[in-house]
């Protein structure tokens, strides 16, 4: 968006403080990021880090939890945030004014927590029934066995933990947790919209500067050793299938070719996996690909939603129309995947809580900010040429698939 500014500071003890400022904006919108995700939970309580996040807003401070969620009412906060896989977010969007009464609240929430004995068993629930919703919801389930088996280590880790993780869970297991991981040290505070930088910086120091710790250290992720296909077996009428594939890093010369390429797949109606695989041969109810990023590491994702009777033609199809698109891509694609890029950032950009949240992460991957004209730039650069050279170094191969319906596929050199 023009006229806006990025600014960083970094507190001496270690929290990182970006922000962009969007003048014309009324609002500002927040995001405090953690290293607390479930990559650096202990193993014997999974799922801990998603109960820690709820049981936070449940008591801290002064404030008891009806106090907490009274105050945040108050000020029109619209709350955001969760535990993933390498971080815990804690995320709000308010008129601009009550911005540093908004921040000292969340200094409370995420720093001085008070894990109330009798608000356990009430997150551990909360944790429980989304466990259980994902034998609702097929899709869900495919993509958790899909970064288990690409990432047979810690990345391969669901932030909604097990049923085992969660029971072991106990008051004294969350406070212990809470001071190794809830730390400044890695934790990145990102502010987008309208507020003073000066006065920014002040409620910072004052609500955080005092804050100590480091956070443990992450392991580095490794999709080494992986199994190339595995079946869910799952009575139902439909057969869901997940690929995933190596690609390239936010931080890689080639990435904003990588993102063209992806969207020529998969970037709406004219694009060709709906267009093959849907629209000329009907073996679908729904297919897409997508990118992933962890730190340190890229891969992409392709889903298909079929019948168990179309499921081998079906990945084969898809698997033929991920080898072909090395052969090249026309002008008309290219420009298509662009303007769905840049569409896509020109909405991010009207929004102040997508820019606290691309900035905070843009910190946390590459420890940089990237302006929104970098990243148009970096689209409008990509050229027919430049997406085959990405493709010939970095071709769709080397697949992991799941699949989970009532019958395995033949799974062909992958």
């Amino acid at each position: 968006m023009a006229g806006t500014t990025i600014r960083t500071y970094q507190l001496k003890n270690g929290l990182s403080l970006v922000s962009e400022a969007i003048p014309e904006a009324r609002a500002a919108a927040f995001q405090l990021m953690t290293p607390a995700g479930a990559l650096t939970e202990p193993a014997e309580t999974a799922g801990g880090s998603s109960v820690l996040e709820n049981i936070c807003y449940r008591g801290a401070g002064s404030r008891d939890a009806r106090q907490i969620s009274d105050a945040l009412d108050e000020l029109g906060i619209q709350r955001g945030g969760g535990a993933d896989l390498e971080t815990t977010t804690f995320a709000g969007a308010l008129l601009a004014d009550d911005l540093d009464e908004a921040l000292s609240i969340y200094a409370d929430v995420v720093r001085r927590p008070t894990i109330p004995p009798d608000q356990l068993e009430g997150a551990r629930q909360l944790a429980l029934q989304r466990l259980e919703s994902i034998k609702d919801n097929p899709t869900q389930q495919l993509f958790i066995e899909l970064s288990r088996i690409y990432f047979p280590g810690p990345h391969g880790r669901s932030p909604l933990g097990s049923r085992q993780g969660i029971e072991a869970i106990t008051v004294q297991s969350l406070r212990e947790d809470h001071r190794r991981r809830y730390v400044p040290d890695g934790s990145i505070l990102g502010v987008a919209g309208r507020f003073d930088w000066d006065r920014l910086i002040e409620t910072t120091e004052r609500l955080f500067g005092d804050w100590e710790g480091a956070s443990p250290p992450a392991p580095a992720p490794d999709s080494s050793g992986r199994e190339h296909y595995k079946h869910i077996q799952e009575q139902s009428a439909q057969e869901q299938i997940g690929l995933a594939w190596p690609e390239v890093t936010a931080e890689h010369p080639d990435f904003y070719a990588s993102r063209v390429a992806i969207q020529v797949l998969s970037g709406g109606m004219g694009a060709r996996l709906f267009t093959e695989v849907r629209e000329k041969r009907g073996l679908v109810y729904s297919v897409a690909a997508f990118p992933r990023t962890v730190r340190g590491e890229g891969l992409a994702l392709a889903y298909a939603g079929t019948t168990p009777e179309r499921r081998q033609e079906c990945l084969d199809v898809l698997i033929g129309e991920l080898r072909r698109l090395p052969e090249g891509i026309t002008e008309e694609e290219l420009a298509r995947a662009r303007t769905g890029l840049l569409s896509s950032q020109v909405m991010q950009g009207e929004s102040c809580s997508a820019r606290a949240a691309a900035i905070t992460r843009d910190q946390f991957t590459l420890g940089r900010i990237r302006p929104l004209d970098e990243v148009r730039a970096g689209i409008e650069q990509v050229t027919t040429d430049s997406v085959h050279a990405h493709l010939q170094r970095f071709p769709p191969a080397d697949f992991t698939i799941v699949t989970l319906g009532p019958e395995p596929v033949e799974v062909k050199q992958v």
